[in-house]
């Protein structure tokens, strides 16, 4: 007889998860994912991944604002009597009572090492913190975030041209080939899980906006992070004469002169540490990103200038 699984998910990285899981022949018996958000200008109504993939392949889905209190969703998740359910950047707390619902309990797929990076952002936070290795953990959801015992961890490596988007797919990717390897030994009970090292613990706190403004007092190689870290969204930004430019992609260099200082005329920079860094990519406010050669020809950025002058 076919196990019952609940699927929790909102974002693209949830999505070839999902997929995996549908095309080895689990039968997801509903999908749960954050309902559609109106645009800013509140002209389209914007579905979640998961709720285009779950259409696509005709699941039944459910989008409750929230489980908090929902009596509603506690009745129609007691009475699917699912087998397992499991979690990817849903975007909500799993209640407390809703943690019995479920035979084999809720099982989250969590990207970071942990107990390194938990919480809202850890692609992003192991990238700006300049780890080399970061990876995906299966874990067993308790009472309190990403704190639940884990089965198994699976790792890559962080090159210097790897961004928080390319990390993502690849962790993606990582786990909707891994969770096939767990999930049958989940449901049989052939699986250990093991409590985390909790005095180990980092957390990944949510990203805030502000936090993508570059300061060139800091290290060129903490600079890069920032910028691969917070790539593609809300971006690594600086301010010049009144205007904002996002900085999407850059590579360290070996320029040196006042910390601020554009040293040439393809936009190297001096940093904090006695390097530099050497901008890419470039997005001035209300444009088109742009290569540097494109971005100098008609830009008041010059050589000579300086970036800490707002």
């Amino acid at each position: 007889m076919l196990k019952k699984i609940v699927f929790m998910g909102t974002p693209f990285f949830a999505v070839p998860i999902l997929k995996s899981l549908y095309q080895n022949g689990y039968s997801i018996s509903t999908v749960y994912t954050q309902p559609p958000q109106k645009s800013q200008r509140g002209q389209k109504i914007n579905k979640s991944p998961i709720q285009g993939i779950s259409e696509t392949l005709n699941i039944e889905y459910r989008t409750p604002a929230s489980l908090k209190n929902n009596k509603e969703e506690y009745k129609y998740l007691k009475e699917l009597d699912a087998d397992l359910a499991i979690v990817v950047a849903y975007g909500q707390i799993i209640p407390k009572e809703f943690l019995n619902l479920v035979k084999k309990g809720f099982i989250n797929i969590h990207a970071s090492l942990l107990p390194k990076w938990r919480g809202a952002a850890p692609i992003q936070r192991s990238i700006m913190n300049l780890e080399k290795e970061t990876g995906v953990s299966i874990m067993k959801i308790g009472e309190k975030l990403d704190t639940g015992p884990i089965c198994n961890s699976y790792k890559i490596k962080i090159t210097e041209l790897d961004n928080a988007e390319i990390i993502s797919e690849k962790l993606s990717l990582l786990a909707a080939k891994k969770i096939l390897d767990n999930i049958d030994y989940i449901l049989e009970d052939k699986i250990e899980f093991k409590e985390q090292k909790h005095n180990e613990a980092t957390y990944a706190s949510k990203i805030d906006k502000s936090e993508g403004q570059i300061k060139w007092t800091e290290s060129a190689e903490n600079i890069i992070g920032k910028i691969n870290g917070l790539y593609p969204s809300p971006g690594a930004f600086f301010i010049h004469k009144g205007e904002r430019y996002k900085i999407l992609k850059a590579e360290l260099a070996s320029g040196i002169g006042e910390i601020g200082d554009v040293l040439n005329d393809y936009l190297e920079i001096s940093c904090g540490n006695k390097k530099s860094i050497k901008v890419i990519n470039i997005q001035r406010q209300g444009k088109k990103p742009q290569n540097i050669s494109e971005f100098m020809l008609g830009s008041q950025i010059k050589k000579g200038s300086n970036l800490n002058n707002a």
